[in-house]
């Protein structure tokens, strides 16, 4: 075999490219990477597929073609890692099984198989990792076929909780599942956006102490609160906002065929610049904000949003107002102005609130550090720490941005 094209050279080059995007910080992340064969666990995937640093291997989908489970993209796995991290000794629960590759990455970190836990509804999925743990030498992984919101009551209390699947809200069951010192790491939603959160268990709440932009495979479950709806009559552009905000989309049906304002921030971005801070930070300053998908199809007359496939907008009653940009050519420099579109009948209000939010987030976008506390539900007003509170099904969520110390 040429050595060059080998899976351990292949792998090696993936932890590579993954570290020098500032993944895999910690050495014993970065040793576990280098030493699982992850080609093994994706064995329908190519060597280049199994190694791309970027790219998720999708290994079950629903009947529709979504995505039902896959083996994240190794640098969403090491960041998540770096977020936990695993102690020698811990007991880990992992909520998503997949492909058994992260918990064969966990039982490395752990020191021994049988302190792990992994948990999945879908039997195909747990049937799978079953089998390519025990190849691993990890058979002694406990893997469980069952709802992941109920976690796994019969190992509790968790050292460590991780989830690869994308949770609304922070399950009753998990709550009483993590150890008084726990960390918890989990791709959260709220306000349309879901950011991976690594969180501490510290006196009854969880207390977030770094967070990134993610996108997983939702979490099944019975009490989802994040709904949607169609705004345009072939359904190729949709709202998606959180139980407890008033949207109605029924109001906002056809509100892309009313006149459009738009209003320019005068802030830009390289076009390679992240802006997802302006949807964090609109999480924590207003109340309206929400997400807006097009299609890639839909034309940007109709719909022209920053990101086709989701970016933060503004929604108040028959009004709708989001995110978008433009060209702009300073010398030799390309960059993209931010701003707003909107329609309805407050469609000029709105689009000057977002761009004001996208002049407040550009001048302090280094300056502030959002963070997430979270409570359990019933949590009295006057126990919650000051900011943005946002209620869930099973937890309080409390969002603070706060000046970050020079």
């Amino acid at each position: 075999m040429d050595t060059a094209t080998s899976p351990e050279a292949r792998r090696a080059d993936m932890v590579a490219k993954v570290r020098k995007a500032g993944y895999a910080r910690r050495a014993e992340v970065e040793r576990v990477l280098l030493d699982t064969p992850r080609h093994e666990f994706v064995p329908e995937a190519d060597l280049d597929a199994a190694y791309n640093p970027w790219q998720a291997v999708i290994t079950h989908r629903f009947s529709d073609g979504r995505s039902l489970s896959c083996a994240s993209a190794p640098f969403v796995v090491a960041m998540m890692l770096d977020q936990l991290p695993v102690n020698p000794g811990d007991t880990v629960l992992e909520i998503g099984a997949g492909t058994g590759y992260n918990a064969s990455l966990l039982a490395r970190l752990t020191g021994r198989a049988d302190l792990v836990t992994t948990i999945d509804i879908d039997p195909d999925v747990t049937d799978q990792a079953v089998r390519n743990l025990t190849a691993a030498g990890h058979g002694d992984a406990h893997v469980v076929t069952g709802d992941g919101t109920a976690g796994h009551a019969d190992r509790a209390p968790y050292d460590r909780l991780i989830a690869t699947v994308s949770p609304w809200d922070i399950p009753d069951r998990w709550w009483r599942q993590l150890a008084p010192e726990a960390r918890l790491v989990a791709p959260l939603r709220w306000r349309g956006q879901s950011r991976g959160v690594g969180l501490r268990h510290v006196d009854g709440r969880l207390v977030s102490d770094s967070m990134h932009l993610s996108g997983f495979v939702y979490l099944v479950t019975e009490d989802e609160g994040e709904r949607g709806a169609p705004i345009t009559p072939d359904g190729t552009v949709k709202l998606h906002w959180d139980a407890d905000q008033a949207v109605d989309p029924d109001l906002l049906h056809g509100v892309l065929d009313l006149p459009r304002a738009i209003a320019w921030s005068d802030s830009t971005i390289a076009g390679d610049e992240p802006h997802d801070g302006i949807w964090l930070r609109l999480t924590v300053t207003e109340p309206r904000v929400c997400r807006i998908d097009a299609h890639p199809d839909v034309a940007s007359e109709v719909c022209d949003p920053i990101q086709r496939f989701r970016a933060p907008a503004l929604v108040d009653g028959q009004s709708l107002a989001y995110l978008t940009s433009r060209r702009r050519e300073e010398g030799d420099d390309v960059r993209w102005e931010l701003g707003a579109i909107a329609h309805g009948p407050d469609a000029a209000e709105l689009a000057g609130r977002l761009c004001a939010e996208v002049r407040d987030w550009s001048a302090e976008r280094d300056a502030r550090k959002p963070t997430l506390l979270i409570y359990p539900a019933g949590t009295p007003d006057g126990d919650l720490a000051d900011g943005t509170v946002i209620d869930k099904t099973h937890s309080r969520f409390v969002l603070t941005y706060d000046y970050v110390p020079a």
